[in-house]
């Protein structure tokens, strides 16, 4: 048994979705799965197992940042899970985005230590695996909803000292900043697992910044929610 995912083999499906808040894995669990079991509860990190459309799936709290990322991801492969999905939020680089949009990420630049420890500080490209890339905007367009597909940004840093960061990222094509993708990516390269990130904006933080309401945000987060169970269960039989 793991040391932080508090659980046995079998206890989590191959599919997995991986919000970094709790209690968003939780508002998941109870408002999209059947007959949701939970399966973890140490240090507050909340993960449930349940189906969804008659598939498995699970979903399992990250926590913020990719140290606490790392460790939840090295431990649900450890458990048998083979796609992982994060569902998280993230702030938009580029003018044409508006707040609550929804984007697949291709890659992620990994301006953080963990990522970068992980490959010996060598250069690297952490990635998405292309089959959830390729079905997360099929799912996307059978519900009608627009997707941004295209690089990101993982920092270890949310209050970043250098705000003109974020303009030299959106400089270079950047979609969006957030936390956890690139290490995400990186133990999916590492482990022969599936990895892949959809993101909603909740804030701008280039030009005027803004930051989405509550209640428009429940929106976007259920939108891109939908999307990320028929992505990640699409190969479950």
């Amino acid at each position: 048994m793991p040391i932080h995912v508090r659980a046995n083999p079998g206890d989590y499906a191959e599919a997995c979705l991986l919000p970094g808040d709790p209690l968003r894995a939780r508002y998941i669990a109870e408002t999209y799965f059947t007959d949701p079991v939970q399966t973890n509860a140490e240090r507050g990190m909340l993960g449930y197992t349940g189906t969804w459309e008659g598939k498995p799936i699970s979903v399992q709290a990250t926590g913020m940042g990719c140290p606490s990322a790392a460790i939840v991801a090295e431990e649900l492969v450890q458990l048998g899970v083979k796609r992982l999905v994060r569902v998280g939020t993230c702030g938009g680089l580029q003018p044409d985005l508006g707040l609550g949009d929804l984007i697949v990420a291709l890659t992620a630049i990994p301006a953080d230590g963990t990522a970068a420890k992980l490959v010996d500080l060598e250069p690297h490209c952490p990635t998405a695996d292309w089959g959830l890339v390729h079905g997360a905007v099929h799912a996307a367009k059978e519900i009608e909803q627009p997707v941004r597909v295209g690089p990101i940004v993982s920092s270890d840093l949310f209050y970043n000292p250098d705000p003109g960061q974020y303009e030299r990222w959106a400089g270079r094509g950047v979609l969006a900043v957030e936390m956890e993708a690139a290490v995400l990516f990186t133990i999916g390269a590492l482990r022969g697992v599936h990895a892949a990130t959809l993101l909603t904006v909740s804030d701008m933080v280039i030009g005027e910044k803004t930051r989405i309401s509550d209640e428009e945000l429940r929106a976007a987060v259920d939108r891109m929610t939908r999307v990320a169970l028929a992505t990640a269960t699409a190969q479950s039989h």
